[in-house]
């Protein structure tokens, strides 16, 4: 009897704890009906899809069409200016100058464009801002700057991923490398050299785009989980990707996808296909700089608008120009709101503000809506101390997401935070 009452009790509690969470959780949980009507009043004809897929596979192999890595010297070596900073390693001690010394001397920057190769991804891959996985961490005793925020990932590359090596690492354990959005540093198990005939087999012009999130997919052994947004060559019936032989060039290997995992890109510019492709992304946890083979937020926006062709690029401040950008920096929040009403445009705008892009999606209860991978709102007690109520995931909020908490800040609303909108 005594343990059974213990058992209630204790789902009593457990019922309580996830309850009182889900009403302090600063989010829209909309009904599918909901999000199927948002994406009803979208412009469907916002984009010539043809034109922006070409535009698209124009970008995606520019590295092949590329003598080198097109960045100067100086700017590919950005992430050493770290040196300068207090940095905690993965121990949470702070990194030694004789910790910087040795990767900015294992990356080799000596040979940087001295013979660069064309390569292709293996496999979906942190992009590393110095060739190591050790993490680079801001205090880790503060809100916001400890894990997931590690400065030291750049970006997640996919799988498929046409690529130019500049050089490697000392170790010859790292590529220093640049895709058709991001450069740096990728580990060398990740890619595989091409040849000009493995480009010419590899690019049939008949290109298929995963629209199913996180699926496996073998060879004949477990290869990848695809992400949404990953593009496979077609040959007949099967699907291409790469492996690589005992000198790490690279083979074309056909594999099978099943029809609920690939489309023909572009994929039509439909209310359905909208709902479904966003569907994919919703839920996913957040991931700083693709960390964990997750998405942040600009990989977010990217991803989704791949499907239909179009193409953004890699962070939030550069995708504000993948559009017309209106400034909206000098208006009040109620300014602001119906300036969103007025001119955003569901599902093709970018809603910008400094470190966080964020997708509009419509206006429910006379509320502008967005879609975004979040990972906090910050908040302040009565007493000043500041923290953080952790969203961690692609969701759907107003334009102040916590705006119902206690300890909601005002300075810290995102509404009064944003910049502009940029409409595709």
């Amino acid at each position: 009897m005594l343990r059974n009452f213990k058992q209630l009790s204790f789902i009593f509690l457990i019922t309580v704890l996830f309850t009182a969470c889900s009403i302090k959780e600063p989010i829209v949980i909309p009904k599918e009906s909901d999000i199927a009507e948002l994406s009803k009043k979208a412009n469907d004809n916002f984009l010539d899809q043809n034109r922006a897929t070409n535009d698209y596979f124009t970008k995606y192999f520019k590295p092949w069409d590329s003598s080198k890595v097109s960045y100067p010297k100086i700017e590919a070596m950005w992430g050493q200016s770290y040196k300068f900073k207090k940095v905690y390693l993965e121990n949470h001690r702070l990194a030694t100058e004789e910790w910087f010394k040795k990767q900015i001397e294992n990356s080799n920057f000596d040979e940087y464009n001295v013979l660069p190769k064309k390569a292709i991804m293996l496999k979906n891959a942190n992009v590393r801002v110095l060739p190591t996985n050790s993490p680079m961490f801001y205090d880790p005793t503060k809100p916001g700057e400890g894990f997931p925020f590690d400065y030291n990932q750049n970006s997640l590359i996919k799988i498929n991923t046409p690529i130019i090596v500049s050089h490697l690492s000392k170790d010859r354990a790292w590529a220093y490398m640049e895709s058709s959005t991001v450069g740096g540093w990728v580990e060398i198990g990740s890619i595989a050299f091409v040849d000009d005939n493995f480009i010419k087999e590899f690019k049939t012009t008949n290109y298929y785009v995963s629209v199913k999130e996180k699926f496996p997919i073998y060879d004949p052994i477990f290869r990848e989980y695809v992400k949404v947004a990953t593009i496979f060559p077609k040959k007949d019936d099967k699907f291409l990707i790469a492996k690589k032989d005992d000198n790490q060039k690279a083979i074309i290997s056909y594999i099978n996808l099943n029809v609920d995992e690939v489309e023909a890109m572009p994929i039509a510019y439909t209310s359905e296909n909208r709902v479904k492709i966003l569907n994919q992304l919703l839920e996913e946890p957040y991931g700083w700089g693709g960390l964990l083979n997750n998405r942040d937020c600009s990989s977010f926006t990217q991803d989704f608008f791949v499907p239909f062709g179009k193409y953004l690029h890699r962070n939030s401040k550069s995708q504000t120009s993948n559009g017309k950008y209106l400034d909206m920096s000098k208006m009040s929040i109620k300014e602001k709101k119906e300036f969103m009403k007025e001119y955003g445009v569901p599902f093709s705008t970018l809603v910008y503000l400094k470190g966080h892009i964020m997708l509009y999606v419509g206006i429910k209860d006379n509320e502008p809506l967005v879609v975004h991978n979040i990972w906090s709102v910050r908040l302040k007690d009565s007493s000043g101390r500041k923290y953080r109520n952790i969203i961690g995931k692609a969701t759907i909020t107003t334009l102040e997401p916590g705006k119902e908490l206690k300890d909601f800040d005002e300075d810290n609303n995102i509404l009064r935070r944003v910049l502009g909108i940029t409409v595709l």
